[in-house]
């Protein structure tokens, strides 16, 4: 958990941009005429019509939301529209709409520190900004105020008096006695105001956002008034906001600890925090999370905005739930090949256009055991090092999956049969590349560094405009000694697993699968997690 700074951080602006419903938007953007309609987006299988993952807001009001299937959605609404997730190698291609999502982050990052938390939501860091418009171009002296800026909506501003609201904003944004950190504020509604427009006109796509001094605080505002509009937290606001703010809510908190904080501790709101001491929760928790705790009852927070545009990582995932999960193990490897597959790709156009190398291979699965007792173990992930190409990959993959089965079944507590191991099921399948780091100088040329791997890949790099042969990439340390690391396919019931595959738990510092377990949680309780979005590529609920 992040340890919060001292005070002066209250001075920054800090901004949470959320696409409105974007996965509908990208898809309305190509077929203009399902604008205004009752929309929802669904993935390609045929049972009961798919599974909902985005439901447009005039589709919301007769009731549709994303844990219907498609067919349920029509018994609701006949009128709505239903439009299918493209596919690509059997599974759910979300290409279209990351690439749509780099599109707003180009817009957003020309005016501060931005940082991609995933798809359809950005961070920025607007302080310095701010502070320069406050120094050349104060806005309590402006005559003139966007009216997009007018339609904020200020936390603890007061319009329950039948006064105008835009009028009201405006005087707030006009205070002469204002605080510096409302000041800043105040910058923050115009600067973010004239981007979310500038997004519109350039893309098409709204957007709604939270402006307030940190991230956590600019995350919950952002959420508060969708769509197409923002939410300001001023520093005097943030108690009112915390107090009644149910407890599952609160980023981190969706999973196990948020539970243990309401049958431990009786608390059931972020106010509730208020009455423990920070030993108390250090005592229960631990000294940096009963730390995390005190200060996010205070809306305190040092989390910074990393100043990132690319993602940390790159995953590709499917579900196979219930009748469909997996129980041989060519099953696995067929769908492991085509996740590699995707994954190799992405890797190769990461490399190709922000020459950028990734150096962990990490394998992640859900599964079940229908006749031990120990049912509940979970399957253990597995990484190795990351070697490029696409039968490499999948190779590599494989082996994880290989030893993680052997751990997952026990060494002889499974018994095997040909390809069939029975007892077992697997429902959930993804894998990662992580540690990306930029190309640093080197001396090996990309076709040594390229040996092996599948010809396509190898053409396309060499038909690079940026790259080719000539070109000089330094391999990921220990790469060196790939050539000569053994890996023959290990046999499910060979008792002792390879030196080089280490037993791994989700990297916490991957934007894209930091506090996976509470995201899972309040997707699954919203419907979002269907099929086969992988949860490595979601953002938070709409």
């Amino acid at each position: 958990m992040p340890v919060a700074k001292p005070e002066s951080s209250d001075s920054r602006v800090i901004a949470h941009v959320d696409m409105d419903c974007f996965y509908v938007q990208v898809e309305q953007r190509k077929q203009p005429q399902l604008r205004g309609l009752p929309t929802a987006v669904v993935q390609y299988n045929e049972w009961k019509g798919g599974a909902l993952i985005a439901v447009s807001y005039e589709a919301r009001k007769f009731g549709i939301k994303r844990s219907m299937r498609g067919e349920e959605a029509k018994e609701v609404c006949p009128q709505v529209q239903l439009v299918q997730v493209p596919v690509a190698r059997g599974k759910a291609d979300l290409s279209g709409y990351r690439n749509a999502g780099s599109e707003v982050v180009s817009i957003l990052a020309r005016r501060g520190r931005c940082e991609r938390a995933s798809i359809d939501e950005v961070y920025l860091d607007l302080t310095d900004a701010a502070e320069m418009m406050l120094a050349d171009n104060p806005p309590q002296g402006m005559e003139t105020i966007d009216e997009e800026a007018l339609k904020s909506h200020i936390l603890g501003l007061n319009n329950e008096d039948g006064s105008d609201v835009k009028e009201n904003v405006r005087n707030w944004i006009h205070r002469h006695n204002a605080d510096h950190r409302d000041k800043l504020l105040a910058c923050g509604i115009l600067i973010v105001a004239e981007l979310r427009m500038q997004v519109l006109k350039e893309t098409e796509f709204t957007c709604s956002a939270g402006i307030a001094h940190n991230k956590m605080l600019a995350k919950l505002a952002s959420g508060m008034n969708k769509p197409a509009q923002q939410t300001v937290v001023p520093f005097s606001s943030v108690k009112g906001l915390l107090d009644t703010l149910p407890i599952r809510k609160m980023k981190q908190l969706g999973g196990k600890l948020g539970i243990s904080l309401q049958m431990d501790m009786g608390v059931n709101t972020v106010g509730d925090l208020l009455q423990f001491p920070e030993e108390k929760l250090q005592e229960r928790y631990g000294i940096n999370t009963g730390t995390w705790l005190w200060n996010i009852a205070r809306g305190i927070s040092g989390e910074e905005v990393e100043g990132r545009l690319l993602p940390k990582s790159h995953g590709s995932g499917k579900t196979f739930p219930g009748p469909r999960a997996l129980k041989t193990v060519p099953a696995v490897q067929h769908w492991l090949n085509q996740l590699c597959e995707e994954l190799s790709e992405r890797l190769c156009s990461d490399l190709d256009q922000n020459k950028r190398i990734a150096h962990t291979l990490t394998l992640h699965a859900r599964a079940y055991k229908s006749s031990d007792s120990d049912s509940q173990k979970k399957f253990p992930s597995k990484s190795c090092p990351l070697r490029y190409g696409t039968a490499k990959i999948q190779e590599d993959a494989f082996n994880l999956f290989q030893a993680g089965l052997r751990e997952y079944i026990g060494f002889y507590g499974g018994k095997t049969r040909g390809s069939h191991c029975r007892g077992w099921g697997i429902t959930s399948l993804s894998v990662s590349a992580s540690k990306i780091v930029p190309i640093p100088s080197g001396t090996c040329s990309i076709a040594k560094y390229f040996h092996g791997q599948s010809t396509s890949h190898f053409s396309s790099m060499q038909s690079s405009d940026n790259l080719n042969t000539e070109a000089t990439l330094s391999l990921p340390s220990g790469s060196e000694c790939y050539s000569e690391v053994n890996l023959s396919e290990p046999k499910i019931d060979f008792p002792k697993e390879e030196s080089w595959i280490k037993d791994t738990v989700p990297d916490l510092d991957l934007q894209e699968q930091k506090d996976l377990s509470s995201t899972l949680s309040e997707k699954t309780q919203d419907g979002f997690i269907q099929e086969d979005i992988s949860p490595l590529l979601l953002s938070e609920p709409e």
